[in-house]
């Protein structure tokens, strides 16, 4: 499950790693299937928990796993997903399977570490398009991805009522957004909190029909005249006051505004289910699709993370028949009811909205949604446009724009 606070590398949900190793063996030698030895094989799981409970989920699916299989199972809580698995790659020595982030993704298919398996996985067609396309390099489905989630926009239904506001009043265009966030603006409370990085903001720039690079990551295409026209409403929220970042309203995240009822709406994943049962379970809200943009274009952002196969594991057939598992029907949903994570396949759809109606917004967007940019050792650049983004109520969204351009196409070389 995602920590809100983060991006998804991450909107930023637990991460975790599968190291497979030969029955007895205490490491990781490089090598492919034919070098395996005969007999079962002892999985050691190591995971970057978002709690207890995703913790216990991982390990019952393991067990299950081993026991059906007949390998071992062991999980353990990683300090640092990002750190291990760098360290595990640069001494030849990585897990088995592991999970990849989607901003994160490019950077290891393009240092050779994944084993591209996903283009011969059988029912990859089941997996959501959006979600296929964020684990493509080079025209290659390297992994298969295990959950998903998108954004969308919570109400405070209580303060909505109180406004004057109805059901008919649920915004489904950028002026009517505006017009609502500033109905909704008192001074206890503001209209709309909202997240001040490219995960949050990035949605208006899709909406508009704008992005950081074109659909296969060729192309930088940040300095539009649809991004521009994205920035440009978010600044004029701020502006006027209906709209505002976290840290001016005392908040770590969105949610924790929209917590605290510091704000009336805000835009967030359905991890923000979980913050509020847990620690504002008397506010009443509901979550409605995000408004589209000026042309009537939906859009919003996906956030997502494969099952990565280490590109030099020794135990190929063992990992896959693992992942095969892990993103079972089933087994997805199993996920999805401990941990809060919504199922990557389309044919779980359904039964998933039955079991989860609050999340049918979120559910919906996958058809439109936007995955992270998907190239290779952007972070730096997306970093430091975050940065530009945090200054945008009095900076020049053409500049913040420009120097993405240009600081990307140094990365893309284009």
């Amino acid at each position: 499950m995602r920590n809100p606070r983060t991006s998804w590398a991450v909107g930023g949900a637990a991460l975790l790693s599968l190291s497979l190793s030969a029955c007895g063996g205490s490491g990781f030698d490089s090598g492919t299937d034919s070098q395996q030895s005969a007999g079962p094989a002892s999985i050691k799981v190591l995971i970057a928990s978002s709690g207890d409970a995703e913790t216990k989920a991982v390990t019952d699916a393991a067990n299950a796993w081993g026991t059906k299989s007949g390998n071992k199972a062991t999980v353990t809580q990683a300090q640092d997903i990002g750190q291990q698995l760098g360290q595990g790659f640069a001494s030849n020595n990585p897990p088995d399977v592991f999970y990849v982030d989607a901003a994160r993704f490019a950077t290891y298919a393009s240092a050779g570490s994944l084993e591209p398996y996903g283009d011969s996985f059988a029912g990859k067609d089941d997996f959501y398009p959006a979600l296929r396309q964020a684990f493509t390099y080079k025209s290659k489905l390297y992994c298969i991805p295990k959950d998903f989630s998108t954004l969308g926009l919570q109400i405070n239904t209580t303060a909505w009522a109180k406004a004057g506001l109805t059901a008919a009043d649920y915004p489904t265009t950028w002026q009517q957004l505006a017009t609502v966030a500033k109905k909704l603006t008192t001074s206890k409370q503001v209209g709309l909190a909202l997240g001040d990085t490219r995960d949050r903001i990035g949605a208006f720039m899709v909406q508009a029909g704008g992005w950081v690079t074109n659909k296969d990551a060729t192309k930088v295409t940040a300095d539009s005249p649809e991004n521009l026209k994205a920035l440009k409403f978010v600044q004029s929220l701020l502006a006027d006051g209906s709209a505002k970042y976290p840290k001016q309203l005392d908040s770590g995240w969105s949610g924790e505004a929209f917590g605290k009822q510091k704000a009336a709406m805000t835009i967030e994943g359905n991890w923000i289910a979980g913050a509020m049962k847990s620690d504002y379970p008397s506010v009443k809200y509901t979550t409605v699709p995000l408004p589209t943009g000026p042309t009537g274009k939906k859009g919003t952002l996906a956030f997502t993370q494969c099952w990565g196969i280490a590109a030099k594991s020794k135990h190929k057939a063992a990992a896959l028949d693992f992942v095969k598992a892990m993103t079972a029907k089933d087994n997805q949903l199993t996920f999805a009811k401990a941990i809060g994570v919504m199922p990557s396949r389309q044919s779980a759809q359904a039964e998933y909205v039955a079991q989860f109606p609050q999340d049918k917004a979120f559910i919906d967007g996958a058809a439109y949604a936007q995955a992270p940019v998907n190239v290779a050792k952007i972070d730096q650049v997306l970093a430091d446009f975050d940065t530009g983004l945090q200054s945008l109520p009095g900076a020049d969204p053409k500049q913040i724009l420009a120097r993405l351009q240009k600081n990307a196409q140094a990365v893309v070389g284009q």
